[in-house]
């Protein structure tokens, strides 16, 4: 950094500090290649709180955001606020059971498995050799539907590669391990006719804990039987992370040879972390997929509304689209959800 651009920065920090306060931000940067994060971090005063380093991504705390200015003198090439994100919350009437020792035949009998024909398309494609990373909530490992479908993954909320786990005693309530269960998005009442049977449990929504991963995790169980799962915890049990986390897992399944990634989340809001992350995995030859949304709207969804990435909506067992889902120019296909 040559003196002059220096004394510029030392000015301009100068005239921040006097409307800083104790408040920390969360700060998302990247940063050019010959760029230094300790001097960055130095001048303004804040800290490394997490990086990407093949990348040069950094989330930071940081006393004032900087101006695009002066992030420019730094040699910042971009930054953003790391804001959190919420996984989808479903209003369901219970959960779908069914008892122990029930073979998995039985989720073929389900209607939106017949809507899509699933069964005419596993003689060609089961998925085989391919690995599917699903960014998500925890999952019930000990489930089950997904005996031999799973392979390692990693916990980013709790730093640690992702075992074997079981739920904890005060879920079992709802998700017990001696019953198989299977939890629908939408219109429950239509799948009776499965002969499957409706425990109303009095809950309002669903725990975010395990119940989301899990449904995800089981429906590319189901439909690419022989392929491999990657799970990869970003959200907390109450449902929440945040865009570095994002996006530090979609380069983490690249990296460990994912060979799709599957997101069932979703903002209103551009994220260039996250971008730059999806890049990342389209020019590394990974197949992206992330839901439209479900606030029946045509506004643009991200993740799924950036190129490349495979946006899916939701259809209802009539083939007419789902209440909730989202539509537009962005989707490229659809299902029953």
């Amino acid at each position: 950094m040559t003196g002059r651009r220096l004394f510029l920065v030392v000015v301009l920090l100068f005239a921040l500090s006097h409307n800083a306060s104790a408040a920390s931000f969360p700060v998302i940067v990247q940063i050019s290649p010959l760029a230094s994060i300790n001097t960055i971090v130095g001048a303004l005063g804040g800290s490394v709180v997490d990086s990407i380093p093949d990348a040069n991504i950094y989330l930071l705390n940081v006393p004032v955001v900087p101006s695009s200015s002066l992030a420019s003198l730094l040699g910042i090439q971009w930054l953003e606020l790391n804001t959190s994100v919420s996984l989808p919350n479903f209003a369901l009437p219970g959960i779908l059971t069914v008892p122990g020792g029930v073979p998995a035949d039985w989720y073929k009998s389900q209607p939106s498995w017949q809507r899509i024909r699933a069964g005419d398309a596993l003689p060609y494609s089961t998925g085989r050799g391919v690995v599917v990373a699903d960014i998500n909530s925890q999952v019930d490992f000990s489930h089950p539907a997904l005996v031999g479908h799973l392979t390692s993954g990693y916990d980013f909320v709790a730093s640690k590669p992702n075992g074997y786990g079981v739920l904890e005693q005060s879920e079992m309530s709802q998700l017990e391990q001696s019953e198989m269960s299977q939890l629908e998005q939408s219109e429950m009442s239509q799948l009776e006719q499965s002969g499957a049977i409706l425990e109303p449990l009095g809950l309002d929504t669903l725990s975010p804990a395990y119940s989301h991963g899990t449904l995800c995790v089981g429906v590319i169980a189901a439909i690419a039987p022989d392929s491999m799962i990657m799970p990869l915890r970003t959200f907390d049990d109450n449902g929440q992370t945040d865009l570095f986390m994002i996006a530090k897992a979609i380069r983490w399944a690249v990296q460990h040879g994912a060979h799709v990634i599957n997101m069932s989340f979703g903002a209103a809001t551009d994220s260039k972390a996250i971008r730059n992350s999806i890049d990342y995995a389209k020019n590394s030859n990974v197949v992206v997929v992330a839901s439209a949304g479900n606030t029946n709207t045509s506004a643009v969804h991200y993740p799924s509304g950036y190129a490349g990435v495979l946006s899916t909506a939701a259809t209802d067992l009539l083939d007419r689209k789902a209440s909730f889902s989202n539509y537009g120019g962005t989707i490229f296909v659809d299902a029953p959800g």
